[in-house]
């Protein structure tokens, strides 16, 4: 039928092609994702006991051409023969099928076995000088059973001096003309561990890093370096015009830490509280490794530092009340543990911040200054209109006064009704005044008082009290003195 097409046919002949891909990806994928494989811990390293003296150790026969150094010791049992030596150079004692070296392959034995058993935390590619990124601490195997190195491979311990690379191969190891391992992070040499399933063989002009343990056979070409050993079981070593050191562990220098502990709940923040460890080293490295927070004995977790050093938690099962955190950091390589000071925190429910009360205080509401001084003045006002009402009332004078000569015409006298001079004797205010004439009359005197204030105007003051009756003082004002006869009449 015309216009007619089978829907399967494109993609029958396209699954074999896309599996293919797919496959492809996955493995390409889980090699790139390997170097950080092995992160979570650095393993142990392999314990190659009297082997570690050795940087040249063969089954059957060691034989070298040229002016090979080796430094460190030289050795082959259950062998006996050793050529090349000189010209060749030991640096070190050689052992040929005396005890020590019997020993030596023995202990060898042990570690390739111990390596051999390691699992494995990732899988790399057959050639790991492609694999572009270093690679971190850890156990890999080979994907087709051989490693190849061809270019570059960088092992990078990440500030572990103790890291530990091992690498294990079900066949052989070849490694390419100038080809290189390269160490950063603090990787030591003697940390690295290569277990050959059977024969490894050193390319010329190759500089390379680690331990070999082959079952069977090493081959190091021409001008190779190795900083590290080769050590063979069951075969020869071969050797030409190279140099081998053994490798050496070195101890770094410890530094002293201090770790300081902070509660989020003293910065006044609400919620659960937040405690943060920060360790410091004195040599300026940023601590890596562990810290222990407690409650006084009582273990609260283990967290492990950040990148800047510091492990932050929180504690929903800490009790109400009043606690006393510590943290402890454990420790790492080169890196002394060390222990916060007690942070005492209140806490509230479930390990959380408490919550601050308030009391609220009372509002007194005050006076303005204004008002409390028209109030004030209102009441002396006031004080003094009653004092005044008081004074202000007549003063009776009944008895008879005799008449004398004028104490004071000026100060004291007082004009009547029938506009002829009088001083007059008699008491008020604490003053005496004085009559120029005897009068059998009633004497009322008007005084109209002024304030305290007006009072203090002019007047002497004795004891406290104003002296200050007589005209020339402004602290009285006097009316006329009112002569009245008896009866009540003028």
């Amino acid at each position: 039928m015309k216009g007619t097409r089978r829907p399967y046919l494109a993609r029958d002949k396209v699954r074999p092609w896309l599996a293919a891909i797919l496959v492809s990806m996955v493995t390409i994928g889980l090699f790139a994702a390997t170097p950080q494989a092995a992160n979570a811990a650095s393993p142990p390293p392999v314990p190659l006991g009297t082997a570690a003296n050795f940087a040249v150790l063969a089954g059957t026969t060691v034989t070298n051409t040229g002016a090979t150094v080796v430094t460190g010791d030289l050795g082959v049992s259950p062998g006996s023969a050793v050529t090349g030596f000189p010209p060749g150079v030991v640096n070190g004692t050689i052992h040929a099928a005396d005890a020590t070296a019997a020993q030596a392959q023995t202990d060898l034995t042990a570690a390739y076995t111990d390596a051999a058993a390691r699992p494995v935390d990732a899988v790399l590619p057959t050639d790991l000088g492609t694999i572009g990124t270093p690679v971190a601490p850890g156990v890999y195997a080979s994907a087709s059973g051989t490693f190849a190195i061809t270019g570059n491979l960088t092992l990078d311990a990440q500030g572990d001096p103790n890291a530990v690379f091992i690498f294990k191969t079900a066949s052989t190891l070849v490694t390419a003309s100038a080809s290189t391992v390269t160490l950063i992070g603090g990787a030591q040499a003697c940390n690295v561990f290569w277990q050959v399933g059977s024969s490894a063989t050193l390319g010329t002009g190759s500089s390379f890093v680690g331990n070999i343990l082959a079952l069977t056979s090493i081959t190091v070409t021409t001008g190779v370096t190795v900083n590290g050993r080769t050590l063979a079981r069951n075969g020869a070593v071969t050797l030409d015009t190279d140099t081998i050191t053994r490798s050496v562990c070195t101890v770094p220098p410890v530094q002293t830490t201090t770790t300081t502990l902070t509660s989020s709940c003293t910065s006044g923040q609400s919620g659960p509280a937040v405690f943060t460890a920060t360790v410091t080293a004195s040599g300026g490295t940023v601590p890596t490794g562990e810290v222990v927070f407690r409650n006084g004995t009582t273990s609260l977790g283990t967290v492990a530092l950040n990148s800047a050093g510091q492990a932050i938690a929180s504690f929903p099962n800490l009790p109400q009340g009043q606690a006393r955190i510590t943290a402890s950091y454990l420790g790492a390589p080169g890196l002394a543990a060390s222990t916060s000071p007690v942070l005492i925190q209140d806490l509230g429910p479930n390990g959380t911040c408490p919550v601050a009360v308030i009391k609220k205080k009372k509002k007194v509401a005050l006076q303005k200054a204004p008002q409390m001084e028209k109030k004030a003045r209102e009441v002396t006002e006031a004080t003094e209109a009653t004092q005044a009402t008081e004074i202000a009332k007549p003063i009776e004078v009944t008895k008879p006064i005799e008449a004398t000569e004028p104490a004071d015409a000026q100060n004291n006298a007082f004009d009547d009704r029938e506009n002829h001079q009088v001083s007059d004797s008699g008491t008020f205010w604490n003053q005496v005044f004085h009559s120029s004439r005897k009068h059998d009359s009633t004497v009322l005197m008007v005084v109209t008082p002024h304030t305290s204030s007006e009072r203090n105007l002019g007047g002497e003051k004795r004891g406290g009290r104003d002296r200050g009756l007589g005209a020339s003082s402004p602290a009285h004002s006097r009316q006329p003195v009112k002569h009245m006869r008896p009866g009540g009449h003028h």
